[in-house]
């Protein structure tokens, strides 16, 4: 089963992506709520892809946190954004995501985003 890492500091909205997940047949490893506790999830289970608000409460942001995760890990990212303004979109281009979904989102656009990522994975 491929396992996927939530990072998102609102509550109701990681509920809500964790179900998506979940009803999508994928495992949620965790759920974590800032940048620092995603990085520390990354080192101890190693996830198959990590789900990145880039707007996270905490010291580092999304994008910092996926620079980080990058700089360490060879684990694919999907930035998640209600923010899609050009200069948020141009700093998070910079980290190489494998990919971004405008929140809301439906689950057939997190399915497609998800199964790119993979099939470029080999999974």
């Amino acid at each position: 089963m491929v396992n996927i890492l939530i990072v998102e500091d609102e509550s109701i909205v990681a509920l809500d992506i964790q179900d998506k997940v979940e009803r999508l047949g994928y495992g949620v490893l965790a759920v974590v709520s800032s940048g620092e506790k995603a990085i520390e999830e990354v080192k101890k289970s190693q996830p198959d892809l990590v789900l990145m608000d880039i707007v996270l409460k905490g010291e580092i942001d999304g994008i910092e946190t996926a620079e980080r995760i990058r700089e360490h890990f060879n684990i694919p990212i999907i930035y998640l954004t209600a923010h899609s303004d050009n200069q948020t979109l141009n700093r998070a281009k910079i980290t190489g995501p494998f990919g971004y979904l405008v929140k809301p989102f439906v689950d057939s656009e997190l399915r497609s985003a998800i199964e790119e990522v993979l099939s470029k994975q080999g999974h």
